[in-house]
């Protein structure tokens, strides 16, 4: 089963100070963090943000390229998560034909924002990801989940990258 999803923001890691894009179901009962670099997460932050840059950036090429070609991007899908990797899948229509293109889910989520496709997670990700362990130390584990608990919306302010 598919969970709608739409990008809720970008926070960072208390631990790691790593980003995380976090990803909300459209009822907003449930929320997927993903960890993504810092690159990734400012090519989303500009889209969120929609800023402008003076040349295409990388998403915005990829954008450009499938426009050229007459192709659609139908929806992405977070579909794994492996080893604490998660793994997705751009689903693009060219000429009638559906195309499933392997990605990484930041760079998918950074087109999705780009072209208006919808993000889709499976159920299997979202259950995963629950029993996914967040830290070695019982410590850092306790102070993020605190942190994980205590999010509110005006938590997700603009971040520089």
């Amino acid at each position: 089963m598919l969970i709608r999803m739409t990008v809720r923001g970008i926070a960072l890691d208390p631990i790691t100070n790593m980003p995380i894009i976090i990803l909300k179901d459209v009822e907003e009962k449930r929320a997927l963090p993903i960890w993504v670099g810092i690159f990734e997460a400012n090519a989303i932050a500009l889209e969120l943000e929609k800023i402008a840059t003076p040349r295409p950036m990388t998403h915005d090429l990829i954008k450009n390229i499938l426009d050229g070609l007459g192709a659609t991007v139908q929806q992405i899908v977070v579909n794994d998560l492996k080893d604490n990797t998660f793994f997705a899948v751009i689903e693009v229509n060219y000429n009638g034909n559906m195309v499933s293109i392997d990605a990484r889910p930041s760079d998918a989520i950074a087109l999705a924002l780009r072209v208006n496709a919808p993000i889709f997670v499976t159920e299997k990700v979202v259950s995963k990801a629950k029993s996914m362990d967040i830290a070695d130390e019982k410590e850092e584990t306790d102070r993020w989940k605190e942190w994980l608990e205590n999010l509110k919306p005006e938590d997700f302010g603009k971040y520089k990258m």
